[in-house]
């Protein structure tokens, strides 16, 4: 007579391990795709390729939106990717159509905070640039400049000034925002303590 195991308790361990595993693999694989979602980034833009509509293009992490000047059709597209506030950081003198009534029409929230280059990056405007975010935090944001520099200027000062961030950590935020000709006078306003 051959011996079986008879004993319930071992076929449930067994049964319950094996379930176990294969929740496992299932919860591996999803947590895969999910994330060639977000790095493909359209995922968490309802499908739209933002890299393929905006030059410059920015995309420092999954809820923030750097890139150049908007106009009609790149507004439209923001809103479709699920943007819930436009930053714009142009002064008047540059915008081309009325983008505050275009971003509201929208359905999205609008900031005008507008610095009209290197001059203009004094403390005040980087306060007022956190108050926003502060105000905002959580929510999917596009900022805008001409070229998104400004933005990235703005960001990094953020980061040293208000932040306490080294100098090398502030200035690698406002690269990954799109901090590019105002980068040596961005160094230069890091240095003088505020």
């Amino acid at each position: 007579m051959t011996s079986q195991n008879t004993n319930p308790q071992s076929n449930a361990t067994s049964t319950n391990h094996a379930d176990s595993l294969a929740a496992n693999d299932t919860v591996a694989a999803n947590d895969t795709l999910i994330t060639e979602a977000l790095d493909s980034g359209l995922d968490s833009d309802n499908g739209i390729d933002l890299a393929a509509v905006f030059e410059p293009y920015f995309r420092p992490d999954d809820k923030t939106i750097v890139c150049g000047a908007l106009d009609d059709e790149k507004v439209t597209v923001l809103a479709k990717s699920g943007v819930e506030l436009v930053i714009n950081l142009q002064p008047d003198d540059e915008l081309t159509f009325d983008e505050g009534v275009a971003v509201e029409q929208a359905g999205m929230s609008y900031e005008h905070l507008p610095i009209n280059g290197a001059t203009e990056l004094k403390q005040l405007k980087i306060l007022a640039f956190d108050n926003i975010l502060r105000q905002h935090h959580g929510k999917k944001i596009a900022m805008h400049c001409g070229s998104g520099n400004r933005v990235g200027a703005a960001i990094a000062l953020r980061a040293g000034w208000l932040r306490g961030r080294k100098m090398d950590t502030a200035m690698e935020r406002g690269r990954s925002h799109g901090l590019t000709k105002l980068e040596q006078e961005v160094h230069n306003r890091l240095l003088v303590p505020r």
